[in-house]
């Protein structure tokens, strides 16, 4: 099948490639001419392991290409992929649907023959309809069919996540946009990959309703963690012991400093508000989204007690400042709200990310940014572990410790044993642990 994927982010960038990988003609449309012409000498604006060398790969088959002109690229193309930004609205939190209806309306002019226009941007409940009225208002109705096909992919494991997927969830009104998407994901059924139809609304609250529940177990841990600290117990065996119920699972119950991204945060505060216009409360998500904001902030907080109630002045070392490991994304991390909270404490921070800082230094100010690890550490008075890269995971303990200028860990990953630290000379500081 011939298709085209319009926006060259995170999203349409690894959709598009995989699409290619699966044996598809795919071309890539984008209005940013200079990431496009990046795009085709193999330069990839963002880090996702192995993107690179798939894009290379399936440049060279001839089954990938860029381009700026969308009416070249859905020339032949049997479904055309709508995966550009849907930031969080200013002063509102509504999903920013600006760029997708732009992208309706550029599109409108192009269709000659039945294409399926699929939403793979997250898009509030609705937005299908919208998109199929637009549409409609310019062209006959038997030249096109909307679809809703979410993403569930993780970045640092998007790859893997669109090969091999849990499931993929596609929302048609009717057979012909069923057939096109059947075929577009026949590839899957060697893996024997669920295939998931349903109504386009319901498509689109299922990617909605997955997130908030992820975010969900995440800060509910992080409550559990504040308890376990409260009362002397240990949330990594609390997570351990509930998540042993097949009912519960195991994942996502890793206590932390507040999950961050560009999904979490954005999807929570749009189901939110996408709910209030409908006159639904949605009062568990709600909760959600404010303890998580809360919890950055209290991860300063945390730091700060644990230096004897004082920073001013002191020199901090901060490992991570992504959201996550394995990706350059900054959006949301909460290294944005715990790195500019120790600064107005009085805090000299100086940090290190392997993937993250080029990001960084256009998102934080004053702070001194280092070239590895142990560059960050010396005379540093605390040395903080904000995102669990592997590389922070085995560090020369007898060599940090001599570095240091204080021997104090704030492990907000739980990535350290207390005993090793301890061993070593440290003061440790974990996440609802013990001390």
């Amino acid at each position: 099948m011939k298709i085209a994927v319009i926006g060259t982010g995170y999203v349409g960038l690894v959709s598009g490639t995989c699409f290619s990988e699966y044996g598809h003609q795919v071309t890539c449309v984008d209005k940013d001419a200079g990431k496009i012409d990046a795009l085709k000498k193999g330069v990839i604006p963002i880090f996702e392991p192995g993107l690179d060398t798939m894009v290379a790969r399936n440049q060279d088959s001839g089954q990938l290409s860029f381009t700026t002109d969308l009416g070249e690229a859905m020339q032949g193309a049997e479904a055309v992929f709508i995966a550009v930004g849907t930031p969080s609205r200013r002063g509102d939190g509504h999903a920013d649907l600006q760029y997708v209806f732009a992208a309706v309306e550029e599109l409108a002019d192009h269709i000659k023959e039945f294409t399926v226009i699929v939403t793979k941007s997250t898009v509030p409940v609705g937005t299908g309809a919208e998109i199929r009225k637009r549409l409609a208002a310019r062209l006959s109705s038997d030249l096109f069919s909307v679809a809703s096909n979410p993403e569930f992919l993780r970045e640092g494991a998007a790859i893997e996540d669109f090969m091999r997927p849990d499931r993929v969830v596609v929302g048609v009104e009717d057979d012909r946009a069923r057939a096109v998407m059947q075929e577009l994901y026949r590839p899957l059924n060697l893996n024997e990959s669920p295939l998931l139809f349903t109504g386009r609304e319901t498509a689109e609250i299922i990617k909605y309703a997955a997130n908030a529940f992820l975010a969900t177990k995440i800060s509910f841990i992080n409550e559990m963690a504040d308890m376990c600290e409260a009362v002397g117990a240990d949330v990594q065996s609390v997570a351990k012991g509930i998540g042993l119920d097949k009912r519960i699972g195991g994942k996502f119950l890793h206590a932390g400093p507040g999950f961050g991204g560009s999904c979490f945060p954005k999807d929570t505060r749009a189901l939110v508000h996408s709910a209030d216009d409908y006159g639904v409360a949605m009062r568990i998500v709600r909760s959600v989204v404010e303890v998580n904001e809360s919890r950055k902030l209290a991860m300063a907080d945390k730091i700060i007690k644990a230096a004897d109630g004082s920073v001013e002045g002191k020199k901090v070392a901060i490992l991570g400042l992504t959201f996550k490991p394995n990706t350059d994304d900054m959006r949301e991390s909460p290294s944005l709200d715990i790195i500019p909270a120790l600064q107005k404490a009085g805090a000299d921070v100086h940090a290190f990310d392997p993937k993250g800082m080029d990001e960084a230094r256009h998102m934080l100010d004053n702070v001194t940014f280092h070239e590895d690890a142990y560059g960050t550490m010396d005379g540093a008075d605390v040395l903080v572990i904000i995102t669990e890269w592997n590389q922070f995971r085995a560090l020369d303990l007898a060599k940090v410790k001599s570095l240091m200028n204080s021997a104090l860990m704030v492990d907000l990953r739980n990535i350290y044993a207390r005993a090793d630290l301890e061993e070593h000379g440290f003061h440790y500081v974990g996440i609802g642990r013990r001390g």
